[in-house]
């Protein structure tokens, strides 16, 4: 019985996730929700009690295992292309949570900020490792706070978008350069030049 409880929330969840991704949170119901999870309407306010609920699970649940890292700071650059590796690799394997959180920061929803400690624990990770390296002459910009929104705005668009995929038709290469090391070279490859980094 426990097991059936289980794997009837998964399946909750997992039709959330889909949904949120692709209609956003206020455009996707909770008939929506069971419709897709194949489950009667009442299960969610059974387990969950409620949409929003459900949204904030999706964000609890999935919550990447490197944002609890801690950096020693001694060597930043591997720090970052440690990061950045965690990075691209959840945003491969989570593109719809992904989604959802650019959604939120787009909007400045009344949700982000009970989903924002969990991001933000990833971007601070960031600040010490970035200010860690200016200081020991390895990264060279000017303003942090603008070096935290490139690096951001590279790691959450670290990921071939179909939006632009007519532009990339002719390019017969494409399928090769979208495995997750191709991916992971690319971003680190931009974010170093991006802040100049030096051996």
């Amino acid at each position: 019985m426990k097991q059936d409880q289980k794997d009837v929330k998964i399946k909750i969840l997992d039709a959330a996730k889909r949904l949120f991704a692709r209609k956003g949170f206020e455009g996707t119901t909770v008939r929506q929700i069971c419709d897709e999870a194949g489950v009667a309407l009442a299960l969610v306010s059974y387990h969950f009690g409620g949409k929003e609920n459900v949204y904030y699970a999706l964000f609890e649940t999935l919550t990447p295992q490197f944002a609890q890292t801690t950096y020693d700071l001694k060597d930043p650059e591997a720090d970052l292309r440690s990061l950045i590796r965690d990075f691209v690799q959840f945003r491969i394997a989570e593109p719809e949570l992904i989604n959802m959180l650019q959604q939120e920061v787009m909007m400045q929803s009344p949700r982000l900020e009970k989903i924002q400690s969990i991001v933000f624990s990833i971007w601070m990770q960031l600040r010490h490792i970035l200010e860690a390296g200016r200081g020991m002459g390895r990264f060279d910009y000017e303003s942090l706070k603008h070096t935290m929104h490139f690096v951001f705005g590279t790691l959450i668009f670290s990921r071939v978008s179909p939006f632009l995929e007519p532009v990339f038709e002719s390019d017969t290469v494409q399928a090769k350069e979208e495995s997750l090391d191709s991916v992971v070279a690319y971003t680190t490859r931009f974010i170093l030049n991006g802040l100049q980094c030096k051996e």
